[in-house]
């Protein structure tokens, strides 16, 4: 593993084998990878990408994760969305982009790698500010998802900020704190929106630095609590960005867990 755990952001990827819209904007996009083999047509994985919701991080520092997901052998679409900093990201276009991509990614992959995905809900693989993304999509369109595998999600909003992670990072997506605007963190709040219906699992790395174990074990016992089929898996010896990196010990746990996910359906 390189001795810099940010290396996978900026580490370069094959390029993807197609690119669709799911909307107008530049940013309303998701890239394809198809899957090696060839086997019968398999649910899509879509990959939503973290970076605390900001501009400067997009899909691309996702490429190595995606890459390695499609030569195990399944479809992946990395999915980009508007972000804080730039015309119509944050509230609310941060949130329907994620929506609205999700739920048409399974039809636009099937038509453009036809005979290898099809367009049954897909599982959904976010990583921090993305892990927080998926649980929204899968409590408001839970029909439209058919797993989560959430990685050191950014699964409690108003713990976040009152942590202030990424120096005010919450805020810049929601347009203020818990007090400020409650009805949209009533909204947007994975601890406002359990349980979920779909079949989730949360990995998280005891030395995170970027956002506190203590979230997930949090939010997992609550959804658990509310009835959530849910487990979290706790890795030691792992902080934020291996969960995303290829060749971190934690990847066979990550998937082991979308195996565990994407074979139910």
């Amino acid at each position: 593993m390189p001795s810099d755990p940010r290396a996978v952001l900026t580490r370069p990827a094959p390029e993807p084998d197609a690119t669709v819209a799911y909307g107008e904007h530049p940013d309303q996009i998701a890239d394809l990878r198809r899957p090696a083999g060839s086997g019968p047509p398999q649910p899509l994985v879509v990959v939503v990408h973290g970076g605390f919701w900001r501009a400067e991080y997009d899909r691309r520092h996702t490429g190595p994760l995606a890459s390695a997901l499609a030569a195990l052998g399944y479809p992946v679409a990395q999915l980009e969305y508007r972000r804080t900093g730039q015309p119509g990201g944050g509230w609310p276009g941060t949130l329907t982009d994620v929506l609205a991509g999700v739920s048409a990614l399974p039809g636009l992959a099937e038509a453009a790698l036809p005979g290898q995905v099809t367009s049954t809900p897909p599982v959904l693989v976010g990583h921090s500010a993305g892990g927080h993304l998926a649980l929204y999509a899968a409590a408001h369109a839970p029909g439209a998802v058919a797993g989560v595998l959430a990685l050191a999600p950014v699964a409690d909003l108003a713990e976040a900020y009152r942590l202030d992670l990424d120096a005010g990072a919450v805020a810049a997506l929601l347009g203020g704190g818990p007090a400020d605007v409650p009805e949209r963190y009533a909204a947007t709040d994975p601890r406002s929106l359990v349980p979920l219906r779909p079949r989730t699992v949360v990995m998280h790395g005891t030395l995170d630095q970027q956002v506190p174990i203590d979230i997930s074990r949090n939010y997992v016992a609550l959804a658990r609590a509310a009835g959530a089929d849910i487990r979290l898996i706790e890795l030691p010896e792992c902080e934020h960005f291996g969960l995303i990196a290829p060749d971190s010990s934690a990847w066979p746990e990550v998937t082991s867990a979308l195996r565990s996910l994407h074979e139910d359906h």
